[in-house]
């Protein structure tokens, strides 16, 4: 089971991040009702996933790469500060810093909105508690471990999006099909308080392991 968590913990932050309004499917589901097409959303939500995807790439890539110099417990506790701080900021100046892009965007456009979306959430720095033990698990500078590491994020970062790709397509599909964007006003939680919370106790949880 504690080799298994970490990928479990991948794929469920991605299901996360794929429920999140803010992280693409609500603007595939109002670009497919602007341009009155269920191909627009189809042909979004993979746009959206890869712009995810690079974002999740770099910051996990440069965490991983940062690793292999530094000891772990450094990187766990220079995450876990930067997760905190991410989350109050995002908590205090979030909203007034979302990133817009209008509804004639081509795939292109879509995929940068996402990757910095992402980014602006601090999407990559949420599953660095599960790429750790997955990617840093040798000692500082090993001789192939930088290749091992490197094949490991990737694994990682593919997990992730998959599951992320999953459930973006299944709720913009049903939103857009069936249920309809009123469900925002009556039955929708409040996704983005959630997210810093779940930022805030990630760092926290860093700070504590290390």
């Amino acid at each position: 089971m504690n080799e298994f968590w970490p990928w479990m913990l991948l794929a469920g932050l991605g299901a996360f991040h794929g429920l999140n309004p803010a992280m693409g499917w609500l603007f595939a589901v109002a670009l497919g009702i602007h341009r009155q097409s269920f191909i627009a959303v189809v042909q979004a939500v993979p746009a959206i996933a890869l712009g995810h995807a690079l974002s999740i790439a770099l910051v996990a890539g440069a965490v991983v790469a940062a690793g292999l110099f530094v000891n772990q417990d450094v990187v766990r506790t220079a995450t876990g500060g930067a997760l905190v701080a991410w989350a109050i900021w995002h908590h205090i100046f979030g909203h007034s810093r979302r990133v817009r892009i209008g509804l004639r965007t081509g795939l292109a456009g879509l995929a940068l909105w996402s990757f910095l979306m992402a980014t602006a959430h601090g999407a990559g720095l949420m599953i660095l508690p599960a790429l750790i033990p997955l990617c840093l698990a040798q000692p500082p500078l090993p001789e192939i471990g930088g290749i091992g590491s490197a094949a490991m994020t990737i694994a990682a970062v593919g997990v992730h999006t998959l599951a992320m790709l999953a459930v973006t397509s299944l709720v913009a599909l049903t939103v857009y099909h069936w249920v309809g964007l009123e469900i925002l006003r009556s039955a929708w939680i409040n996704v983005d308080l959630l997210w810093t919370l779940v930022l805030l106790a990630t760092g926290v949880g860093l700070l504590i392991v290390a």
